[in-house]
């Protein structure tokens, strides 16, 4: 039995009635990677790893809620005034609980039980996975109507005000859409979405350096700003310009020429990011992976020389990962400074792949690396045991 299918026995043991139960998945970027805050398009898919949390209503206005990951509880009164994050893992559920009330969700009191293995710190987005789950707990557990964008436009505000990242509406809007299956086309300002085929006979392979990293602070939301500061110069010239999103190649050229060297590289990333994922879709489209590999490839060495986020162990895994028979195409995945690769292999070679790579990688870090094998997932649901 999987340790989540005993969760609504482990809820009942430590609140003495039955619960509902919620579940959200984490997500793979396939490519498309820091162009979400930017207006932009990305490329992801849902994956086989979640949270899930148990809930049962209460009768006052207490949020209890109890981690079997950290093996601690939190307490939260819907009631309290000015609430503040506490910079730790309970602000993800209680913030969600916050924006959900500002935005005219009246909520019910809850007691809820959370497990999840969606691996901390690797890129694979955890914390919206966190949130999701917890936003469709609370909601139905106050039999309130649930509008799943919606739902993830205030999972983002929630990481966004509340935790204090600064993300963009990828992560969330996946959990809550994804199919099986299916990678996600998204216009991160529109939000309109389609879903698109993933090749036949290739899976999924994602490779945790085991280097975590931590964006709530620093650097993620450094580069946010480099980009913001971009578009206010460009915007001199171009008064239609909103985003990096409204930007061309030849715009950044003519107008970008007095940008800082570093808010040149980073805009550069973005303008090329979204034309490579616009390349993507239409590669899916046609059944090439090889084509689709192909721009992994240029995703990744973007992401490293002008965006600058990748770190040795990253790059070490995609030189390592190109060197397999089988693979079409790999890149580091998620916010950076550390956590995955992607890696798109023919299910044929998909167990060459897994026994050698973690021995390379071993002998050239010292490090053991985790390496999962996923399909496209669904989106965010109850789980009906």
């Amino acid at each position: 039995m999987n340790a989540w299918e005993d969760l609504p026995n482990r809820f009942v043991s430590r609140y003495g009635r039955p619960p509902r139960v919620f579940r959200a998945p984490g997500r793979v970027n396939l490519i498309g990677e820091h162009t979400d805050y930017n207006d932009g398009f990305v490329m992801p898919a849902a994956i086989d790893f979640s949270t899930w949390v148990a809930v049962a209503p209460r009768e006052d206005r207490t949020l209890v809620a109890y981690s079997e990951n950290v093996g601690e509880g939190a307490e939260f009164h819907l009631d309290a005034a000015a609430p503040t994050p506490r910079r730790h893992w309970s602000d993800y559920v209680f913030g969600v609980a916050v924006m959900l009330e500002q935005a005219g969700h009246k909520l019910r009191g809850a007691d809820l039980l959370m497990f999840g293995n969606v691996p901390l710190g690797a890129g694979l987005s955890s914390s919206a996975s966190i949130e999701v789950a917890t936003g469709l707990a609370l909601l139905n557990n106050s039999g309130l109507p649930v509008d799943i964008v919606s739902l993830a436009k205030l999972c983002q505000m929630a990481e966004n005000v509340f935790v204090g990242a600064r993300c963009g509406i990828m992560d969330q809007f996946i959990s809550c859409c994804g199919h099986k299956d299916r990678a996600l086309w998204l216009d991160c300002r529109s939000l309109d979405y389609r879903l698109l085929p993933l090749p036949a006979g290739v899976d999924l392979v994602i490779c945790n350096t085991m280097v975590r990293h931590e964006l709530a602070g620093g650097e993620y939301n450094k580069r946010r700003a480099e980009c913001e500061a971009g578009v206010r110069q460009i915007a001199r010239d171009l008064p239609n310009v909103r985003a990096l999103r409204d930007v061309t190649l030849a715009d950044l050229d003519l107008y970008g020429r007095h940008l800082p060297e570093s808010t040149l590289k980073r805009c550069r990333h973005v303008i090329t990011e979204n034309e490579r994922v616009m390349e993507a879709a239409a590669a899916l489209d046609r059944g090439d992976a090889g084509a689709f590999g192909r721009l992994m490839a240029e995703s990744h060495r973007s992401l490293r020389d002008d965006y600058e986020v990748s770190c040795p162990e990253l790059d070490l895994m995609v030189e390592l990962a190109t060197r397999q028979k089988g693979v079409f195409g790999a890149r580091m995945t998620g916010g950076g400074f550390g956590g995955c690769t992607i890696n798109l292999v023919e299910s044929q070679q998909r167990n060459g792949f897994l026994s050698s790579i973690p021995q390379a990688y071993f002998r050239a870090t010292g490090r053991n690396p985790e390496i999962y094998v996923s399909s496209a997932a669904e989106g965010a649901a109850e789980v009906i045991l």
